[in-house]
């Protein structure tokens, strides 16, 4: 199966060298480019993508901006429409913490070297991961200091998770992979991708990014990774 990439950065020769390194790779395929957010809106309406390589700094449309109407048209836990996955200067960006919480699946710095670049795209693709999921938490911990306090009660959405489920939630947002969730719990991987699909469906959420959010801004885990109570 070929993955097919739409690049999005304000800088030609930063989506030239994307696309020297993508295009070198047998099972992806570079389908456009775009020079601003609304521009990659605009050519998802005539070019066909898997993954959207995303810069957030822009001028006009901003990354978080496109990345949320790009992501705004995906069914909750459901596989249609591009993943979006995020580049950024600096490490702990605050723009990268705003488009997980619009939609992405994940986000790495723009010096990532190429081997992570092509295996990220795989990862988000396949949809099964956050890219690198102990940084990402890193990113949450740090700016969920910033969301709105709640009233001390969880979601009722909450409410229709199983404990299993509850559980695979919970870790999920402290950043392990599926495979660590199943040596942790001590189930098959196929079961940890079963339950937490059922998550999603349930909490009506994309995938397993915006499952870690949620888990902040529910409550359900504060930062530092501790969890509620």
């Amino acid at each position: 199966m070929t993955i097919r990439v739409l690049l999005v950065d304000d800088q030609e020769l930063v989506r030239t060298g994307f696309r020297m390194v993508l295009s070198a790779q047998p099972d992806i395929e570079v389908v456009g480019e775009a020079g601003d957010g609304a521009a990659a809106v605009e050519a998802l309406n005539t070019v066909a993508a898997d993954v959207v390589l995303m810069d957030v700094r822009m001028p006009g449309m901003d990354g978080v901006e496109a990345t949320r109407r790009i992501c705004a048209g995906r069914p909750a836990g459901g596989d249609a429409g591009p993943r979006v996955l995020i580049l950024t200067t600096f490490d702990l960006d605050e723009y990268a913490f705003a488009a997980l919480r619009a939609g992405a699946s994940g986000f790495l710095l723009k010096d990532v070297p190429p081997g992570d670049l092509v295996s990220a795209i795989r990862a988000v693709h396949a949809g099964d991961a956050v890219v690198a999921p102990s940084t990402t938490r890193r990113l949450l911990d740090r700016f969920a200091v910033h969301l709105p306090p709640g009233d001390g009660s969880e979601p009722e959405r909450l409410g229709l998770l199983t404990a299993r489920e509850r559980e695979v939630l919970l870790l999920v947002a402290r950043g392990l992979s599926n495979a660590e969730i199943a040596d942790r719990l001590t189930l098959a991987e196929a079961t940890v991708k079963t339950h937490l699909g059922r998550i999603l469906t349930k909490l009506g959420l994309r995938d397993r990014a915006q499952a870690v959010v949620y888990a902040y801004e529910s409550g359900l885990v504060s930062p530092q990774g501790r969890p509620k109570g």
